[in-house]
């Protein structure tokens, strides 16, 4: 399997170890645009693996904070309540770039800024930049996702 991410269609791609396109998703990317430094709130580009998977078996919109279940479950009152907030959602995709120098180490280090792949509140928009670097899904798309691939999973993002 392999992942490819265009942030200019803000779409995600599976595809089989064939190349044969399996899977296609809307998502949101950084409202900050495509950069790699730490602290920039931009999406990396370049070639990263899925590092870690988190949150099998969560429930459906589980709300994690620092890669753990708050035991909260999104909902629209919940985000009434919380205006801004940045939710994190049903399952994590941990990304880590593959491109020493360009997406790993240093200041440019994907792992180390903690970009994910994620659900988030069913209010958010697809297809129109919107998150703080991470890459938001629906949460049937993450969990869908999150179920067909495997950690080591190539994740190629296009700016």
């Amino acid at each position: 399997m392999r992942i490819r991410l265009d942030i200019a269609r803000q779409e995600l791609e599976l595809f089989s170890a064939d190349g044969t396109r399996i899977r296609r998703y809307a998502v949101s990317t950084a409202s900050n645009g495509a950069g790699e430094i730490s602290g920039s709130g931009c999406t990396p580009r370049g070639l990263h693996r899925v590092r870690a998977k988190i949150g099998a078996g969560a429930p459906f919109g589980a709300i994690f904070s620092a890669r753990r279940q708050t035991g909260e479950i999104w909902t629209p009152e919940l985000a009434a309540a919380h205006p801004g907030r940045d939710w994190i959602t049903s399952r994590i995709l941990w990304l880590c770039g593959e491109e020493p120098g360009f997406n790993r180490g240093g200041q440019r280090d994907t792992m180390r800024r903690y970009i994910y792949i994620h659900g988030t509140g069913e209010d958010q928009p697809m297809g129109t930049p919107g998150s703080h670097g991470c890459i938001r899904m629906r949460n049937q798309d993450v969990i869908e996702l999150f179920d067909l691939v495997s950690t080591g999973t190539l994740v190629e993002i296009l700016g």
